[in-house]
């Protein structure tokens, strides 16, 4: 991903995480609570096989739609 399509999609991937703040539920690995950033960086990264910046700028509004379905489907 070329480099001005990382930092927007950074920042709204740390947009996604301020909408999940106390949104997510516990977990017994996290008993002080769940970090919502490394949380919605995870998914992408999980979903997608590659961290946001390995993934290639044609898949930007799929990673855009997919913070969107994060927002709606915390877990």
């Amino acid at each position: 991903m070329n480099n001005e399509n990382a930092k927007k999609l950074w920042k709204l991937i740390q947009e996604t995480g301020d909408f999940l703040k106390g949104k997510l539920p516990d977990h017994p690995i996290h008993p002080r609570g769940r970090n919502p950033y490394a949380h919605v960086a995870l998914e992408v990264k999980n979903h997608f096989k590659k961290s946001y910046k390995e993934l290639p700028d044609e898949k930007f509004n799929e990673i855009l739609k997919y913070l969107e379905y994060l927002k709606e489907n915390p877990n």
